[in-house]
């Protein structure tokens, strides 16, 4: 059964793409306690793909960008 749990979480994307330069992307790990792993910068027109996995729980967007998700879309930053 574990692994299922761990294949859901890893199989779970998120597409980033930056409407501006100098958008943010933050990676946040999993744990007791949350703290940042990894720090993208991306300028207009880029595009960040994520996978969450065993390590990273949480990412934190900052700036005007599209987020996709299995969930849809969301605007960020407008």
């Amino acid at each position: 059964m574990e692994g299922v749990q761990r294949m859901s979480v890893m199989s779970d994307y998120v597409v980033v793409k930056a409407l501006e330069d100098g958008v943010t992307v933050i990676g946040l790990t999993r744990g007791q306690e949350t703290k940042f792993s990894h720090t993208e910068k991306l300028d207009k027109g880029e595009v960040w793909i994520a996978q969450f996995t065993e390590h990273t729980s949480a990412i934190k967007v900052r700036g005007a960008s599209e987020i996709y998700t299995k969930h849809g879309k969301i605007d960020s930053g407008r």
